[in-house]
């Protein structure tokens, strides 16, 4: 198990932890082949029922790791296993999501909250555009409601979250919040869950084989243009790019 990757098991359930501090728990190239590597490990396991996502510090993902970023085709290989895993993935937050770590969370099948989370859709602040993580955020979320969001940059919290759908519920703490979701996949038949996991994924899946050849197309695209060199550039040096108004 990579150093990147925490991983703790009790009672059924495996708590997988995103552990890269340096980076803000950024996807970088090692934590997504990492976190890819923990996932499959789960998979394998008999003895795992369900498995949580959490994250040291108060980042949950920064996005993708503009120092060392991720081949997008190892992402969206990542965000499949998400899909694919014939066991529940529940997402835990506690702090701050941005960018390319929204797209995990739309990849988990239960994801909830705490009070001190925030969310944003940046990349088109750094001249790119959220595309390899649309395919598990817009099947399940409100697009309508998500367009604000994508097109913007803005910030919101837990509550929208919940509203626009990227959420399944938020509190005040959300250990409290997913007690009873631990305590039903507990009480779960481990083959009526992957079976009924099979059903909720099926739509989101045939969509995701579709389209992934095209937004990995555009993501590599995008991110090799004359937009996205300032756009990053004024990112490490911590200065506005050069179009802003």
């Amino acid at each position: 198990m990579t150093e990147l990757i925490g991983h703790v098991h009790h009672r059924g359930v495996t708590t997988l932890t995103l552990d890269s501090p340096a980076n803000r728990n950024a996807l970088s190239a090692a934590l997504v082949a990492g976190l890819r590597d923990a996932l499959d490990r789960c998979g394998e396991d008999d003895t795992v029922r369900a498995v949580v996502l959490t994250h040291t510090g108060n980042t949950f993902c920064a996005g993708a790791d503009l120092r060392d970023p991720p081949d997008p085709g190892a992402l969206v290989s990542l965000l499949r296993r998400f899909l694919d895993l014939p066991k529940p993935v529940v997402a835990r937050v506690t702090g701050h999501v941005r960018a390319g770590g929204l797209g995990l969370l739309g990849a988990c099948d239960i994801a909830a909250a705490g009070p001190d989370a925030t969310f944003a859709l940046t990349e088109v602040r750094i001249g790119v555009a959220p595309a390899v993580i649309s395919l598990t955020l817009l099947p399940r979320t409100d697009p309508r409601a998500l367009a604000r969001y994508y097109l913007t940059g803005e910030k919101f919290g837990p509550a929208e979250a919940t509203r626009l759908g990227l959420l399944t519920a938020s509190g005040a703490d959300v250990d409290d919040v997913l007690a009873p979701v631990l305590d039903g996949l507990r009480r779960a038949s481990p083959k009526a869950l992957a079976e009924t996991k099979r059903l909720l994924t099926a739509k989101v899946l045939e969509n995701f084989d579709q389209d992934a050849d095209d937004l990995t197309r555009l993501s590599a695209r995008l991110f090799a243009s004359a937009d996205a060199r300032e756009g990053m550039t004024a990112f490490l040096e911590r200065r506005d790019p050069g179009w802003v108004l």
